[in-house]
Parts: structure tokens; sequence; C-alpha cells
């Protein structure tokens, strides 16, 4: 059944592949990553799926994306047909009229093939920088003030008086190649999951750590706003998971080794306490990964799709019968490159086929 509307329709998931380049020591060189990211979203590409994500961070080694749209814009001239799409822009760092035109110039550069995802942000880190004193909450009515003048922007001159942007008559230059673009938004709670209904954006959902339950738990929030408003064309949603397709299980064990790792640190940036230097957050030491048990390595495995093909397949398959439209999977892990590479290939050769 479609989410919103209750109409039967067939199953038919798509796949993603959500990306960023991202250190963990020095020893290897920004300009190699970038090449690293490039091979990643040609390979996504090739094995047919529908669109490579790129957030928007500051400072941080950790997840290395000042700009999306510069990687993106790139990523158009290596490749052909894969859409291109930001997971996430920050609104609150950006200006409307800036976004809106940015956004609009690099849909040109794609040839029409940008997707625009927007969150208010995550990381205290980041607020303290970019903009000293924003919170979450304001952050996230920012977000809201943003959303419905884009599409004002691209369609013609608009004046806006409000809460926190304030501009006289205005237009951006250029504009979508189609005068338009699909919208996405990170949602959460049940009130975004609304505000994203309400107008007319597509919906980006990620249960992090959390296991299958809060995966539930997010489609029913989003069943409930679309019922809210049962007139607005159905939107799509889409799952953002960590996920490792292994050879072996002694390569899911160490998997679930690393991507425990990775949420280790994830928890360290996210709590804003500890020494940051030149872009590295100070190392745990095994003792301290050991304090989060919520991401100990079997947690990880249980709560993520990591496995074998067979595994992962059946994971997903249930994903696709709650109505989730798409599955991103998320590679950053801190893993060695070519593990990442050799999980995205059989993931694209072992996996998808399950789905056509």
């Amino acid at each position: 059944m479609c989410p919103c509307s209750g109409k039967p329709e067939l199953p038919r998931m798509k796949f993603s592949l959500f990306v960023h380049m991202e250190r963990y020591h020095a020893n290897q060189t920004h300009a190699e990553l970038f090449d690293e990211l490039e091979q990643l979203v040609r390979i996504a590409e090739d094995g047919g799926m529908e669109t490579a994500w790129i957030g928007e961070h500051h400072g941080m080694e950790f997840t290395i994306a000042p700009n999306p749209f510069i990687n993106i814009a790139y990523l158009a001239s290596k490749t052909s047909r894969i859409r291109l799409g930001t997971g996430t822009v920050i609104a609150p760092f950006w200006h409307p009229l800036r976004l809106a035109g940015e956004a609009a110039l690099t849909d040109l550069a794609t040839k029409g093939r940008l997707d625009l995802g927007i969150a208010r942000g995550a990381y205290s880190f980041e607020y303290e920088r970019m903009m000293p004193g924003l919170d979450a909450w304001t952050a996230g009515q920012r977000m809201r003030e943003m959303v419905p003048l884009l599409r004002k922007l691209w369609a013609g001159d608009l004046a806006h008086q409000g809460e926190f942007w304030s501009f006289p008559k205005s237009t951006v230059v250029p504009k979508p190649m189609s005068g338009d673009m699909p919208l996405w938004l990170a949602a959460r709670d049940p009130n975004s999951h609304a505000f994203a209904v309400e107008n007319g954006c597509n919906v980006q959902v990620t249960p992090l750590a959390s296991g299958d339950a809060e995966v539930e738990s997010l489609m029913d929030r989003f069943r409930a706003a679309c019922a809210l408003h049962p007139h607005i064309p159905s939107p799509q949603i889409m799952l953002l998971l960590h996920t490792y397709v292994a050879d072996s299980e002694e390569d899911v064990q160490q998997a679930a080794r690393e991507l425990s790792r990775f949420y280790c640190y994830f928890g360290a940036w996210f709590k804003n306490q500890r020494p940051i230097d030149n872009g590295f957050i100070q190392q745990l030491t095994e003792e301290e990964m050991a304090e989060s048990p919520q991401y100990a390595p079997e947690i990880i495995r249980n709560n993520l799709a990591v496995g074998s093909a067979g595994t992962v397949i059946d994971r997903l398959k249930r994903y696709e019968a709650m109505g989730y439209d798409q599955y991103s999977f998320w590679i950053d892990s801190l893993m060695p490159f070519e593990r990442k590479k050799a999980s995205l290939e059989r993931f694209i050769r072992d996996v998808m086929p399950a789905f056509s």
C-alpha cells in the first residue's frame, strides 16, 4: 500500500548511496579521499543506484563536506545518469537567496539531476563555529521559515519579511533546469514529518543504530503525517542505514567492530566534550568505547544491515514491505576504502537483484 494514499501498488524500493570523505588518521591525503569518493559514486551509478547523497559538515575530519554543491557539480561531470543529492545542507547556515541560487546553478551543472535535501543540523560543534548561540530548536525554526521560500524564489520575484530573514522583492538567477527540483527534509519527530508533507517535500529518516523498532516507528510517524493531509500528493520516504555486505562470518564480525568504533566516535562528536585538534577528535580508548554499550559490536550487528547478502536481503525486504520508497546504503564507517568498495560491489551484485 502507498503509505499516504492507501492505494495498492507494487513494492519497488530504489537504492542509493550516502557517502562522504572521512579520515580517522592523518595518513591519507584529502586528494586521495576525493578520488575515492568519485570511485564509489561511479560504482553506484554503474550498478544502477538511483542517487548519491552528500551532506554538509564543517571543520570535522570525521565527515568532510564543507559545501556538497561543489562535490556534486564535480561528480556531475564524471557521471551521466545517477541523481546527485544533498543529504543534507544545514538550513540555518544559508541565506534563502543563496541556497536557492546555488542549488539552481548546481542543478544546471548536473543537467537536472539535483535532489535538494535540507536539515536543521545536528552537531553543536558546528553551531558554535558557524552560528554561535544557535540551538537545535532555533535551527529547526530557521529551516521551517526557509523551505517554503525556495520554490517561490525559483518561480519568480518574492519579497519576504520573516523572523530570521528579510529581503526586498528578489528572485534567484539562474533557475533550476525544469523550474523546480525534488526537495527532501530530514525528519524524526511527528511535527517535522507533518511539516515536510505540508510543504510537498520528500522525507529522509535514519534510526542511526537504534534498530528495527525505530525503523517502523519512523514509518508510523510518516503515515500519520500523510493521513493529516490526504489531498496532498504522496511524498517519498527514504531510509538511511549503515550497511555492510560481508563475504564470510569473520568479515561480518570485523565490520561489526568497525561500525561499533564509528558510532562511538559519532557519539563523541555529538556530545562535543572532547578536545579537537586540527579537525581530529581526541582518540577514544578501548575502555572509553566500552562505556557505550549501546554501540557494542553485537548490538551493531543486530541493529544495522550487516551480514551476508542473504541476511541483508531479508532485512531490506522488511523495509520494502513497510513502504519505504528508497533505501540509502550509508557507507561512512571509518573503514579502509577497499573494504567499503568490496561491500558496495557485493551489495550491487548480490542484494539489489532481489528487488528487481
